[in-house]
């Protein structure tokens, strides 16, 4: 019953949330985490997470970016291939050499140092895509740079984690990891093709709700499928959307998925997010905190900004792009998770990288909003 009474807990307090951020006009998503932060372990002590909740949560997220892929203009990411791949290159390569270079200033290891470079070098997506959602703007054509950004930037992210995992450990695998990536893109291709001709059969099918089950089936196995190359499940649910984007149901498909993400799933994982805060790192490292927040951000918005005006975008194309890839969440987290499991870093420098991780992941909407109310045109779709 105790995974029952946070759950329930959650989906209350992300309800007056919601009710809230409305009324104090900030960001949906800002709300949820702040309550996350407030109802954790650290402060009132409501919630602690546990097996349930982190499942609930990885399905929150996974969903999220599903929504996005069903919301994807394919032929809009196409035309703008182009500036996805270099913000998602200066986004990767800027946040690898800045914080690698300050981490080793400061007195950490040089295999440490790296480290923290892959942890900011990544970027989550699903913040941003939930506040562009609010504001209508995730199928302009800066929206749909900064979703082609995300997944080239991720990919790029678990590629040099691999690799360096593999040198750390001196394993010999490397070689067989990329390729199995390489083989999952190529079935990607393969499932985009198919899709039409699968739902030709699925419409025969005399089952209740047979297109959102059936949906849902193809979104949790890219994603499965994704993990187990080694890849973030995002990368698999994002593509398992824009291939039943295609469909002539995806619209019915977007409106029922949504009903059962942002009612259970999506609110859980925006909360649990704060769950894994420890104040005690701020109070004992103030400095370092500040200055790797304000990096974090730089080292994103920058590069990203200027990618954007070297490819002709205007200003508040390129200045939505470049707070749109400012935050971490998830993705960040996975890879810090993994530099702990793996004893790469150790628990205090694993808690220094959660609160920047959260500082900026709260700070990202706002920018993003702030750019959004200099353009309510929305000239640039």
């Amino acid at each position: 019953m105790e995974d029952i009474f946070q759950i329930t807990i959650i989906l209350f307090f992300s309800m007056l949330a919601t009710l809230l951020s409305k009324r104090l006009k900030i960001p949906e998503v800002v709300g949820q985490m702040l309550i996350g932060i407030i109802l954790a372990p650290s402060v009132l002590g409501l919630i602690n997470g546990g097996h349930t909740i982190e499942i609930m949560s990885e399905i929150g997220v996974i969903l999220l970016m599903f929504l996005a892929g069903i919301e994807s203009d394919l032929e809009v990411l196409r035309k703008n291939l182009k500036p996805s791949i270099l913000v998602a290159l200066s986004g990767v390569i800027i946040p690898i050499i800045v914080f690698g270079s300050v981490a080793l200033y400061s007195g950490r290891t040089l295999s440490t140092s790296f480290f923290y470079g892959i942890v900011f070098a990544a970027t989550s997506v699903s913040i941003t895509v939930k506040v562009l959602q609010e504001y209508g703007y995730l199928s302009t054509k800066a929206g749909n740079i900064i979703l082609g950004a995300a997944v080239v930037d991720d990919i790029l992210a678990i590629l040099i984690l691999s690799v360096f995992k593999s040198f750390k450990n001196g394993g010999g695998n490397l070689i067989v990891q990329f390729s199995m990536e390489i083989l999952f893109f190529i079935f990607l291709i393969f499932v985009h093709k198919s899709i039409p001709k699968v739902w030709k059969f699925i419409n025969k099918l005399l089952i209740y709700a047979k297109n959102t089950s059936a949906a849902l089936i193809i979104c949790l196995a890219l994603s499965l499928l994704a993990d187990k190359v080694g890849m973030s499940a995002v990368i698999g649910s994002f593509f398992a959307g824009i291939a039943i984007s295609q469909t002539e149901v995806s619209e019915l498909i977007e409106k029922y998925v949504s009903a059962i993400g942002y009612v259970v799933f999506i609110p859980i994982f925006f909360v649990s997010i704060a769950i894994s805060i420890n104040f005690d790192v701020l109070v004992e490292h103030p400095f370092i905190v500040i200055l790797f927040t304000l990096l974090a951000i730089l080292t994103k918005f920058v590069p990203a900004y200027y990618s954007g005006k070297a490819c002709n975008l205007e200003k508040n194309e390129s200045l939505l792009i470049g707070t749109g890839m400012v935050s971490r969440g998830e993705m960040s987290l996975i890879v810090a998770q993994i530099g702990l499991s793996g004893a790469i870093i150790n628990e205090d420098i694993y808690s220094e990288l959660v609160i920047v991780i959260i500082l900026t992941t709260l700070i990202a909407p706002f920018l993003i909003k702030m750019v959004i109310k200099k353009d309510n045109t929305k000239k640039y779709i």
